[in-house]
């Protein structure tokens, strides 16, 4: 009598910035992927500078990398002991604060003797959405979050083409400046959807960026500058908050489907912190398209969606990473 196929227990971590995130999934032999845990701790020692500072952010991971760790596998009902591959994030990010996380996921890995998978961090949050559907190529990838503004075209598993991408700022590095210029907190995206549902999206004319263009591209500086003199201007921040929402919405929107349209895509998935605004996937929703978003809790930075990148790159045969490959702050996704 033979064993049967065990379903392989994969950890992920994630410290590209300034979540410590740690999540674990369970990838089975017909290759259904299962989220079994997910903790991440969201430093805000941060909200007081309005931004991130790096040295803090690599010194608060490195005093919680170890609770967080604990609580996903207590999530899990599992042991360390459980755990049959790692996955880390080398990049992109900060340094100091990716070496944190990559260091202990290797560290992890030697020490439990299991093959280790270095992940990319955008290709991370596009397989957070593995986590509500088989995804499987083709299909289009907008990556949208405070440091990210890519949209890929997938046409085969582990192949990514960059078709658009920001020009400027990222469209949740937007958010948040809008949001402190109003005076609305931070991070920028919750505060400004929050304020918004009680303004008017209509009461400041904003312009869609880019609009006419014949490429994919994003631009949100202009914008940022046109709230900022609208808000001299006196409007009050609800009215702005929701203006301005609408109109980073309409560009998002509407610069994907044309990719769509071109490409002949069908299913999109649309991921990275900004994917958590309603307004977002409300407008995404009406477009007729197959858009596939992260689960709950998976939209922001966390370790589950590296887990998912790692169960993603083992379905795919690609081999485990050699264990002296280090963290790099710039690191392209697009192979084609």
């Amino acid at each position: 009598m033979t064993d049967r196929p065990r379903p392989l227990r994969i950890l992920g971590i994630d410290t590209s910035c300034d979540d410590t995130g740690v999540g674990i999934v369970e990838l089975t032999p017909d290759g259904r992927v299962t989220v079994l845990a997910n903790r991440v701790w969201s430093q805000a020692v941060h909200a007081q500078y309005g931004g991130v500072m790096p040295e803090l952010a690599s010194r608060e991971h490195v005093e919680r990398i170890d609770q967080i760790m604990e609580g996903a596998l207590h999530e899990a009902g599992l042991s360390v002991t459980d755990i049959g591959a790692v996955a880390a994030t080398s990049g992109p990010g900060l340094v100091g604060a990716l070496l944190v996380g990559l260091m202990y996921g290797k560290g992890l890995a030697q020490a439990l003797n299991v093959p280790f998978h270095a992940a990319h961090h955008l290709e991370g949050h596009i397989f957070a959405a593995a986590s509500e559907a088989d995804l499987r190529a083709p299909f289009l990838a907008l990556v949208v979050s405070g440091g990210h503004t890519h949209l890929f075209d997938v046409p085969r598993d582990g192949e990514y083409v960059l078709v658009g991408a920001t020009r400027d700022d990222a469209a949740g590095e937007a958010f948040d400046k809008v949001a402190r210029l109003a005076g609305l907190g931070y991070p920028g995206g919750p505060a400004i959807s929050e304020a918004a549902t009680r303004g008017d999206p209509n009461a400041v004319p904003f312009k869609e960026p880019l609009k006419g263009q014949s490429g994919f591209d994003f631009s949100f500086s202009g914008l940022k500058t046109a709230a900022l003199l609208a808000y001299r201007a006196g409007a009050t921040p609800e009215n702005l908050a929701a203006s301005f929402q609408r109109a980073a919405v309409q560009t998002l929107v509407n610069t994907t489907v044309r990719a769509a349209q071109a490409t002949g895509r069908r299913t999109v998935v649309v991921s990275g912190g900004v994917a958590a605004n309603r307004a977002l996937r409300d407008a995404f929703a009406a477009t007729g398209l197959h858009v596939v978003f992260p689960g709950k809790g998976l939209n922001t930075d966390n370790g589950a969606m590296i887990a998912l990148a790692g169960a993603a790159a083992i379905q795919a045969g690609r081999p485990a990473s050699a264990l002296d490959g280090g963290a790099t702050a710039y690191a392209p996704l697009a192979n084609a």
